[in-house]
């Protein structure tokens, strides 16, 4: 180049840079090779991390240096960018991380204005500006903000963390775009059909939010979009969606249909706003087809864990017939009331003594005094009252249950070792012995299935066997006590006329209220329920039962 030419260069370069303004910055800019030599990043140079000081950075202090941190950032200027901050080397890392994790096009920053002093980082200075990036997929926006404070020196930075990235992201957490990884669409629990969200149904929420947590989804497609991830990889949360893919599905046994009953029937008027509980099951493999609650003490379908009255009296019953050889057609005296060790126990309101009374027809007026003759007779030896226990155990099931999905359920309980009144009342569902809807549906459904099936709320989940299973004599002589129960017995005013349909009602004491109890089965289901304060089992859980056998 000749003398001249190198003269006019420099004349041209002189002249942009006293009339060019930021067109020069950005001229300089672009000719230096790595981006240092740029007066603005001379604010954050010098900050002692060591010595803050407690007064923040002026509104424009802030805006200009949160300026020159974005204006290296948009360009790709990373390690400029990161010493515009107290922490470079971490900061550096993390924009690289950004631009990476997003395949990064195109990033700018708007509307960047104080926000005045900041409320998260003490001695800062909220500065506040909008982000358009264009990634892998599309363009996404979203505000942001930063934190700049001020050492002791004067010189000022912007706070570092993770949240400058993105407001909230966590230490451990980064950003991808693109196919939108697993997680970070959640899961859809669905009932039976493969359709309905079982967080529809007020009753479920709780039980699907658990389930989507613990339980494997399946099926499915990935849509794009922007999405914040872990450390793994696996997604946490997403941000932005430029297309919609299909959730993964976790199939429930529920179903929807009779679930929707469900959630209506334990709300009927005739119960006059008491809390309530119910579940259904298909008692030919144990699913559970419903679980319905009200009231503010959590689901009493599968935690409300009360004294079942006289439902008990169908595993009473069977422990009679098992472990004493007895027949629905062996004496049981009904008296009026009866006194065992020491204490003195009397019937419903409406119970007629009988001293002829049969194990069939007593269980069918539900009188007390006979069970525990009975019971207390046949079945306690030398002090030992852990028949009953044991009949629930080894032809019942009872014992600690994982219905699925993470799903907490409450166990009931027939202490072998119950001691003194407890010895007698134990056998018609009180003292100690406590019980749930949902383990009472399952008592039922044994009776109807002439065996136990675990209940369980995932298809496919392990169902606990017992150990033996009911005897066919026993399940028949329970299926036609059941029976008579519905037709003529204590439950007939609420199931009467209903086709194979059968029952066992239940009134517990409890403090100075009773609950009322109903267990039931028909062709295709078995169901219980609970109503606390109801009155009698008939008169509150029977309306709650017959809106389920009958679906409406």
């Amino acid at each position: 180049m000749n003398r001249a030419a190198k003269i006019g260069l420099a004349g041209t370069c002189t002249a942009l840079l006293v009339m060019g303004g930021i067109g020069a910055f950005n001229l300089m800019h672009a000719l230096t090779s790595d981006g240092t030599d740029d007066s603005r990043t001379t604010a954050a140079r010098g900050f002692d991390p060591s010595s803050v000081s407690s007064e923040p950075p002026s509104d424009a202090e802030a805006v200009k240096l949160t300026r020159a941190f974005l204006d290296h950032w948009s360009g790709q200027h990373l390690d400029v960018a990161a010493a515009d901050t107290d922490a470079a080397d971490t900061a550096a890392q993390a924009l690289k991380g950004y631009q990476d994790g997003l395949h990064l096009k195109k990033l700018t920053f708007g509307d960047v204005r104080s926000a005045g002093p900041s409320t998260v980082t003490a001695g800062a200075t909220k500065v506040s500006f909008t982000v358009t990036a264009d990634v892998t997929g599309g363009t996404w926006s979203y505000t942001s903000a930063v934190a700049v404070r001020k050492s002791t020196n004067g010189r000022s930075a912007v706070h570092w963390n993770n949240s400058v990235l993105y407001p909230g992201l966590g230490d451990d957490q980064s950003l991808t775009a693109g196919r939108l990884p697993a997680g970070a669409t959640a899961a859809k629990v669905v009932a039976s059909d493969g359709r309905t969200d079982l967080s529809t149904f007020a009753s479920l929420r709780d039980i699907a939010a658990t389930i989507r947590q613990h339980a494997k989804p399946a099926g499915g497609t990935p849509g794009s979009g922007v999405a914040v991830v872990d450390g793994e990889g696996a997604g946490v949360k997403t941000l932005k969606v430029f297309k919609k893919g299909r959730a993964p599905v976790i199939r429930t046994t529920i179903d929807a249909r009779l679930q929707a009953v469900a959630e209506s029937a334990v709300k009927d008027a005739h119960l006059q706003g008491k809390p309530a509980g119910s579940v259904a099951l298909d008692w030919s493999n144990g699913h559970i087809l419903s679980i319905a609650h009200t009231g503010a003490d959590g689901d009493i379908a599968i935690n409300g864990i009360k004294s079942p009255g006289s439902t008990m009296k169908i595993i009473t019953s069977a422990a009679l017939f098992d472990r004493a050889g007895l027949t629905a057609s062996s004496p049981a005296p009904c008296s009026d009331s009866l006194m065992a060790n020491s204490q003195l126990f009397h019937n419903d309101p409406g119970v007629r003594a009988n001293p002829r009374s049969t194990l069939a027809q007593a269980f069918t007026v539900s009188c007390n005094t006979s069970f525990i003759k009975d019971g207390f007779h046949y079945l306690v030896h030398d002090g030992d009252a852990s028949a009953l226990h044991d009949e629930a155990v080894n032809v019942f099931g009872m014992g600690s249950w994982s219905i699925g999905g993470g799903v907490a359920t409450t166990d009931p309980s027939i202490p072998p070792d119950a001691q003194g009144g407890d010895q007698a009342a134990q056998f018609i569902g009180q003292g100690k012995v406590t019980a749930t809807p949902l383990f009472m549906a399952s008592v039922a459904a044994t009776v109807r299935n002439a065996g136990f099936e675990q209940p369980v709320i995932l298809p496919g989940q392990h169902q606990d066997t017992a150990p033996q299973r009911i005897s066919a004599r026993t399940a028949g002589y329970l299926q036609s006590m059941m029976r008579g129960v519905a037709t003529g017995g204590t439950a007939a005013p609420r199931l009467g006329g209903l086709v194979g349909v059968g029952a066992k009602t239940g009134t517990a004491e409890e403090g100075d209220h009773t609950n009322g109890w109903l267990t039931a089965y028909n062709s295709r289901i078995a169901v219980a329920a609970l109503v606390e304060g109801g009155r009698s089992g008939v008169d509150s859980a029977g309306y709650v039962v017959r809106r389920l056998l009958t679906g409406n």
